[in-house]
């Protein structure tokens, strides 16, 4: 399966090791899943795990974002011209849509409220790992 990842999945993965979306997470890590992404999404991953209140060492950030960079999968998206609730969700949804993702997971699904979201399947972690359990 291909995925695109919320910020919101990442640091939830983080500060909670043994909820769904570490679980998730651990599936990225472990190349069962495979993760979409361009430099927007790096960036804000990187931009948001190093804000000081969740404490994550640089040094392990950076090792994240390393890995997921090079074992996943780089995407050159088109444009999507349609407003969000949130305009930083924009990359997330260019990405999913022009990579042809599986799923987006997030756990803010309400943000992607849009005609073109509508192409695709947004989920929360406990629906993306329901999915996961029926495709295995």
């Amino acid at each position: 399966m291909i995925v695109v990842l919320d910020t919101n999945i990442l640091v939830s993965a983080l500060i909670t090791p043994f909820g769904n979306a570490a679980r998730i997470l651990d599936l990225v890590l472990r190349d069962d899943i495979r993760l979409l992404y361009d430099d927007r999404i790096l960036s804000e991953y990187r931009e948001v795990l190093l804000r000081p209140k969740f404490g994550f060492k640089t040094s392990y950030v950076d090792i994240l974002i390393d890995y997921l960079e090079a074992e996943g999968i780089r995407i050159t998206p088109s444009v999507i011209n349609e407003p969000l609730v949130d305009k930083d969700d924009i990359p997330f949804l260019e990405v999913a849509i022009s990579g042809k993702a599986d799923a987006l997971i997030t756990g803010n699904k309400r943000h992607f409220k849009t005609r073109t979201a509508k192409r695709l399947k947004i989920i929360n972690p406990e629906e993306f790992l329901e999915i996961w359990g029926k495709f295995k």
